[in-house]
């Protein structure tokens, strides 16, 4: 077999070329007359008018992109894996994470701190004032430490 006798399986549909006079009469298999027999013809979906017609609400565009909890009321998140490497046994507050820059304040304000339990922990930790996850709190209690 060589590829001048290969044959197509199916018709080449793009090859037809609708409404150009010739044999198919007089409308050229287009119908009747209006928007649908006019070349470029498109119409547009019925749904786009009843969008159109519905009223903008106010601060549509401006702030659509941002998420609905406000940055400074979103937990910062730290993992034991990282209390592990770069604190020593003891406890833990906002206080001590802001002193060793584990933290920092945002528009001069502290921002709410959660612990999460990604990661192995050794050291004896005690938690005070900080949002512990529940994996977290049962590795800060396996290692030795407490969560208050």
């Amino acid at each position: 077999m060589q590829i001048h006798n290969i044959k197509r399986t199916h018709p080449n549909k793009e090859a037809r070329r609708v409404g150009r006079g010739g044999t198919r009469g007089k409308n050229s298999g287009f119908g009747n007359k209006g928007q649908k027999s006019r070349a470029g013809h498109r119409i547009r979906p019925e749904i786009r008018d009843t969008i159109k017609k519905l009223p903008k609400k106010r601060g549509y565009g401006k702030n659509r992109a941002r998420s609905v909890v406000p940055d400074d009321l979103r937990d910062l998140v730290l993992n034991v894996g990282l209390l592990e490497k770069n604190l020593e046994a003891g406890e833990i507050t906002i206080a001590a994470l802001l002193d060793k820059g584990m933290i920092k304040t945002q528009k001069g304000k502290v921002p709410p701190v959660k612990i999460l339990g990604n990661g192995e922990l050794t050291k004896k930790f005690s938690v005070k004032g900080v949002t512990v996850s529940e994996g977290a709190k049962a590795k800060i209690v396996k290692a030795g430490g407490s969560v208050e």
